[in-house]
């Protein structure tokens, strides 16, 4: 880990195309502002976690979940709706 002390007014860059500068120091609090390109995502760290974990959970997919999506998906993605008005004495379109 690198450490680098700064004052308010002064700023670090990564690479060419990121800044970070140090905004406003009040106490224990500094305020920081990060310029990077658009491509870049920059979160606080919580938020950072937060969607790591979820991305994970989103990952771990179980024999049961893809029953269940099979399921799902039989029900109501290939007009498995429509064949049940069928089978439930609906009227045919055609």
């Amino acid at each position: 880990m690198l450490i680098l002390t700064r004052k308010s007014g002064e700023s670090i860059n990564i690479g060419s195309d990121i800044v970070i500068r140090v905004l406003d120091i009040k106490g224990n609090q500094a305020r920081i502002g990060i310029q990077a390109p658009r491509h870049i995502t920059v979160h606080r760290e919580e938020i950072y976690l937060q969607v790591k974990e979820r991305n994970e959970m989103a990952a771990q997919v179980s024999p049961t979940s893809m029953g269940d999506l099979r399921k799902l998906w039989m029900e109501k993605g290939k007009g498995g709706a429509a064949r049940k008005t069928d089978e439930e004495g609906g009227s045919d379109p055609s």
